[in-house]
């Protein structure tokens, strides 16, 4: 299934399974990796003959890895060699990150690939048999009816709001977006990539705004540039679309309107066709790909399967962290900053212990004890991506969202309509944003916080169209207001505290710096 941060008990696809690391450990990671590569382009250098040897590949079952290497020409190729004789087919290099993405139905080919001169670590990248295409569900949303949306309307009206649905947005209005819409509404140099289902661009909110040519499907490790690749499969994938509307849905006089509804917004297809989940190949190749089209900022509302943590002394594991960071860290060297969400678990991210259930989630799941600042949520945890919680109306944490002191960055509008709802007309306490075939609906999840930041990010770039990813976070976070600490949440009454909040009133575990705040972005 699809780890979408959209319910209580999904963690964010990332949508953010997202955790912000503390400063320490991630140094600590930087360091105990330490590879990037300075190099001014990670295009993909497959070629058409590995593609065919890929697709001639053996009938029985295959597994994807990620072998990764230095990226001078000799280790390259040397190393390719070592894969073809370790039954291996490549399906593309990213010589200038030494990520090579590989699928062999050799069961020992990880083991005997890792003992080739040049190779720093290899691993697979699930844990079931690649499968034919097929299509993915996601759950359920609560889709908007003809008569809700009709006395939205006339609330929107009545209420001089400038979108007929923006009456039931109580989100926009709670980090000052609204007004913000009216002083600057974003600049349209400035595109926010959505790493995700899929987007849906041919909706009358997203067109106006969308960016095809910074769009792609990345599914299985290479770009897919065609026209419309970067669309969901189906209906039933509308994570992105949800989240891309969001972010920029258009103040046309239609629909709903989106945190920065003047900037671009595109899409970047990773959810795979069969089980929706977003392999660690096609993560790679959408940061490579964001960070080569000139993308800004990047959306991240999931966690890159198959394990919700990947722990450094699992070879496999290791081979996942080392190749998605060499990835992400290729896309900020580039200027692109990326955000993600904390995810739905409720857990406390800097804690000693979190007992994971959930993974692999594409086999077997077997229960497990992990130190969060040991085995690392993908790509939350990454150095310099930034970690956001979610809240809902009334500005406390939600119920579901995942915490951390020194993990958490900033907070955002996800949705909580369990304990805060909104004087709003259809008094949801959702997030309300687009959906595919021109629909819209209300999702909830820390999926949704981290669209809300990526859009006040947005504003703020168009602001200082010079400011570096580390200069656009440090913004992100000054302008940020900090509600602080709660004195008690008990939110289910039962006199038990549902979650601990470490820190003062500038920084703590719940929201990190702060709610980010649109208006004093622009201001």
């Amino acid at each position: 299934m699809v780890h979408l941060s959209t319910s209580p008990t999904a963690r964010a696809p990332r949508s953010r399974r997202r955790l912000a690391l503390a400063v320490p450990v991630v140094l600590s990671l930087t360091a105990s990796l330490g590879f990037l590569p300075a190099a001014a382009s990670a295009a993909p250098a497959g070629s058409a003959a590995e593609t065919a040897r890929a697709d001639r590949a053996s009938d029985a079952p295959r597994l994807a890895y990620v072998v990764n290497t230095r990226t001078d020409h000799r280790t390259l190729a040397s190393v390719k060699r070592a894969i073809a004789e370790a039954g291996g087919s490549v399906v593309t290099t990213y010589e200038k990150i030494g990520v090579i993405v590989v699928h062999s139905a050799n069961p020992d080919f990880a083991t005997t690939v890792r003992k080739a001169r040049g190779v720093q670590s290899a691993g697979a990248t699930r844990t079931a048999p690649l499968t034919a295409a097929g299509t993915t569900d996601q759950g359920a949303a609560e889709m908007l009816s003809a008569e809700q949306a009709a006395r939205t309307a006339r609330a929107s009206e009545a209420a001089g709001a400038g979108e007929p649905l923006e009456a039931d947005q109580w989100d926009l209005r709670a980090i000052g977006a609204d007004k913000a819409a009216k002083i600057n509404p974003g600049s349209s140099r400035v595109t926010v990539a959505v790493i995700d289902t899929g987007v849906d661009d041919t909706h009358p909110d997203l067109a106006p705004n969308f960016s095809a040519a910074q769009s792609a499907n990345c599914v299985g490790g290479k770009a897919d540039t065609s026209e419309g690749a970067w669309r969901p499969y189906t209906a039933d994938d509308y994570h992105g679309t949800h989240v891309a509307g969001e972010i920029a849905a258009a103040r046309n006089g239609v629909g709903v309107a989106g945190v920065a509804p003047g900037v671009k917004v595109s899409s970047i297809k990773v959810s795979d066709p069969d089980n929706g989940l977003f392999y660690p190949e096609n993560v790679v190749c959408a940061f490579v790909f964001a960070a080569d089209h000139g993308v800004e900022i990047t959306n991240n509302s999931y966690y890159v399967d198959p394990w919700l943590y990947n722990c450094m002394d699992d070879p496999d594991q290791r081979a996942i962290v080392d190749a998605v960071n060499r990835a992400q860290l290729y896309a900020q060297r580039k200027g692109t900053l990326h955000l993600a969400s904390a995810g739905n678990s409720n857990h406390d991210l800097d804690s000693d212990a979190i007992v994971d259930d959930s993974s692999p989630d594409d086999s077997t799941p077997v229960t497990r004890t992990v130190d969060p600042h040991e085995c690392f949520d993908l790509p939350t945890q990454l150095p310099g991506i930034v970690t956001v919680s979610a809240t809902g109306v009334d500005e406390e944490k939600s119920y579901y969202s995942s915490y951390g002191k020194g993990v958490v960055d900033v907070a955002a509008p996800g949705g909580d309509a369990r304990y805060q709802i909104p004087d709003t007309p259809s008094k949801n306490g959702r997030i309300l944003s687009t959906m595919p075939d021109n629909e819209y609906a209300w999702l909830q999840g820390t999926s949704m916080a981290a669209p809300h930041a990526a859009g006040v990010a947005a504003l703020l770039k168009s602001k200082h169209r010079h400011a570096s990813p580390a200069m656009l976070q440090a913004l992100l976070k000054a302008q940020a207001d900090n509600p602080g600490c709660p004195a008690s949440y008990d939110q289910d009454g039962d006199g038990a505290q549902d979650a601990t909040c470490e820190g003062g009133a500038r920084v703590n575990g719940f929201y990190g710096f702060g709610i980010v705040n649109a208006l004093r972005a622009v201001r």
